[in-house]
């Protein structure tokens, strides 16, 4: 029943990681265009790698963006926009002036007392409207529309007069601030005494009477701009566009350009979009198998836990939808995208290897939701092994800047290479994708807050908690020193001799050296049970061997309970859990042999539970913790001694199975030896015999 419940519990956990890759194909693929995919892929200044190539059909040849914007651009200024003239302002504006002359005259009048000579007065300001500010607007007054303020007066406009349209340049009429001026200074000039408020008066009865004609100008510039030609040439069929190993200059570059832009409005129309998506998702399910099939070879705890799997396949996702939204939008482009990230925070929780195996998956699925092409593959390759090699433990803010400076200056230096390949000037480069690449950096920063968020959310373990986790004041640390000080002590030697393995093989040392210190809190139970807790007594005298197997077995379950009630991480627990494997007590069982002969014996009785270690990392502990609880039983040892002890015990637990389904290899376990050798016979003051 119990091996029934286990391998329904191993069904189920495999069942929700193959749903998680499964969804994550689908939410791939559809991401993807529904069109045919260019089948040639191209850059400027390279050599054409592909057989000749000839047109298939006839195209144009479509002029470029710098060139349409030009046209577009002199198009505009040859547009001529429109203003109506409207003649009829000047006789209401002179009777306005009129009606307004009246009022003033009966306040001046009921001043002054002498209406006959108001009277006259009035006549000659008549008169002077009629002669300056009449003449100004048949002449015409005309208002310019804000986009015409800077034109010179050759500008050409058409005038709308009633039924009739005629051009002409603006130096043909006077623009209304210029005809204020023109009137105060002809007040000025004559000999008329006119009061201050009248001034005013005739100041404000200017007023344009040419305005702009905003919807027949826009009407006409819309029929223009539809007429803009955007080609510049035919490519006729059979033609050749380009021969193999020749350069793609400028107009083969637009050829081709051109090429692919017919048969990717034309072909696609006569293609299934069923049978590309079809395309499209066997060219995901391949990249995800292969990840899969990485993590399984390498990384097999990576499936131990689903929550660690969902955080890889996260990655995946959220930078393919980012892709794609950043595509659709078709103002900015992928450059904008931090992509280093990925590498930057899995390094923290994972090796280097996945690290930037991950990224690579991202950029293989970004590039076929990019236009970018090959630039951007190199790009990001480049910068991710960056990434994965400068990347610096979160804890050092210095160190984690420099590396973040060093894969913005990895993009810089790789776009720099490839515009000048490309291009072949330093005129023609783009720089404003500098300012996108160092931006890139910036948002890159944001991976130092993400790796504590992601520690919480998916139950990782990073540098900075490990450091917390060694603090030897530490609530279990403070308790194991109390009720087992010789456990403790056994642990900071395993830890010791853990941490020099650790870094001869590049393994977590940091990781392994905690997992030392937590591996037997579970001897604090029951600690007189264990040897080096003892003093003269021995309580395994009065118990029988299965019993005392069964208290030295229990230390490990014992020790989950604790670590899990302290909520220490999982990737501690599994050292607690590992650092046995399935071996068994031998002492005990032997002695249960010897003592009961031809008694049947149940070797799960004498057996740890498991299961067998699975990192480097938790393989490093069993040996460590073998090798360091050994040593302790040598009388005055010498370097043979060691060197036998060392080999027997290792070779012993290779023998058994223990390191099956360990990523260590055999390479890596004659390293540790030779390190476990050393420090062994370090910590048990071994000397070199000196002749006589």
């Amino acid at each position: 029943m119990n091996f029934l419940q286990k391998l329904k519990y191993i069904d189920f956990d495999r069942g929700i990681q193959l749903f998680m890759v499964a969804a994550s194909v689908i939410l791939v693929s559809l991401l993807y265009p529904s069109s045919v995919k260019f089948k040639y892929e191209f850059q400027k200044g390279q050599e054409w790698r592909y057989e000749d190539l000839y047109a298939p059909f006839d195209f144009p040849i479509q002029k470029s963006e710098e060139e349409i914007i030009k046209d577009r651009q002199e198009l505009e200024f040859s547009i001529t926009p429109y203003y109506r003239f409207n003649k009829d302002l000047k006789a209401a504006k002179i009777k306005d002036f009129e009606a307004a002359l009246a009022r003033l005259s009966l306040v001046m009048i009921n001043e002054q007392g002498d209406s006959v000579e108001q009277s006259e007065a009035n006549e000659i300001y008549l008169s002077f409207i009629a002669k300056n500010v009449g003449n100004l607007l048949e002449k015409g007054i005309i208002s310019l529309a804000e986009e015409h303020q800077d034109a010179s007066d050759n500008f050409v406009i058409n005038i709308i007069d009633g039924e009739t349209t005629y051009k002409r340049t603006l130096s043909s009429y006077t623009p209304i601030a210029r005809a204020r001026l023109e009137v105060l200074d002809s007040i000025k000039q004559s000999s008329l005494a006119i009061p201050a408020s009248l001034q005013q008066i005739i100041i404000n009865s200017l007023a344009p009477n040419i305005s702009f004609e905003k919807e027949r100008t826009s009407k006409l510039r819309e029929v223009m701009l539809a007429g803009l030609v955007t080609t510049k040439g035919l490519v006729k069929q059979n033609d050749l566009i380009v021969q193999r190993g020749n350069l793609i200059t400028n107009e083969v570059y637009e050829k081709l350009i051109s090429f692919r832009s017919k048969y990717s409005s034309d072909i696609s129309s006569l293609r299934s979009s069923g049978v590309v998506f079809t395309g499209y998702l066997l060219i995901t399910l391949l990249i995800f198998i292969a990840l899969m099939m990485y993590i399984n070879a390498y990384i097999k705890e990576l499936l131990l836990n689903w929550k660690h799997l969902g955080f890889i396949l996260l990655w995946i996702l959220l930078f393919s939808y980012l892709t794609f939204i950043l595509e659709q939008g078709n103002v900015l482009n992928a450059y904008l995208i931090p992509f280093c990230i990925v590498p930057v925070v899995v390094r923290h929780f994972f090796n280097f290897r996945l690290a930037f195996f991950t990224h690579v998956i991202v950029v293989l699925i970004a590039s076929f939701l990019t236009t970018l092409g090959f630039t951007f593959i190199f790009m990001q390759i480049v910068a991710g092994v960056v990434a994965v090699l400068a990347v610096a433990d979160a804890r050092d803010w210095s160190r984690f800047f420099k590396s973040v400076l060093a894969i913005v200056l990895a993009y810089l230096l790789a776009y720099l290479g490839i515009s000048l390949v490309e291009e072949g000037s330093f005129m023609e480069i783009e720089w404003e994708v500098y300012g996108l690449l160092i931006f890139n950096g910036l948002l890159t920063l944001l991976a130092f807050p993400l790796i504590p968020l992601a520690e919480k959310l998916f139950g990782f373990t990073t540098s900075i908690s490990l450091v917390e986790l060694s603090d030897m004041n530490r609530l279990l640390l403070r308790e194991l020193a109390i009720k087992a000080p010789g456990t403790l002590q056994h642990s900071l030697q395993v830890g010791n001799l853990c941490e020099a393995a650790a870094r001869e093989i590049r393994a977590d040392e940091l990781l392994v050296r905690v997992g030392a210190l937590y591996h037997d809190i579970g001897k604090m139970a029951q600690p007189d049970f264990f040897i080096e807790n003892q003093g003269s007594s021995n309580p395994h005298d009065d118990k029988t061997a299965i019993e005392s197997a069964k208290i030295i077995i229990s230390h490990v379950s014992k020790g989950i309970e604790l670590a899990k009630k302290n909520k220490l991480p999982k990737s501690i627990i599994r050292f607690i859990q590992t650092h046995h494997g399935t071996t068994r007590v031998d002492y005990f069982y032997k002695t249960y042999l010897q003592n009961n002969p031809g008694v049947a014996v149940d070797e799960k009785d004498f057996t740890y539970p498991g299961p067998k270690p699975v990192s480097k990392e938790e393989g490093i502990m069993m040996l460590a913790d073998t090798l360091e609880a050994a040593s302790r039983s040598l009388k005055d040892p010498n370097e043979a001694d060691i060197d036998e002890l060392v080999e027997k015990l290792v070779g012993s637990k290779i023998k058994s199975g223990q390191l099956d389904k360990c990523q260590l290899t055999y390479g890596e376990v004659a390293r540790c030896k030779a390190v476990f050798k050393k420090r062994l016979k370090s910590a048990l003051h071994v000397r070199i015999e000196y002749p006589e």
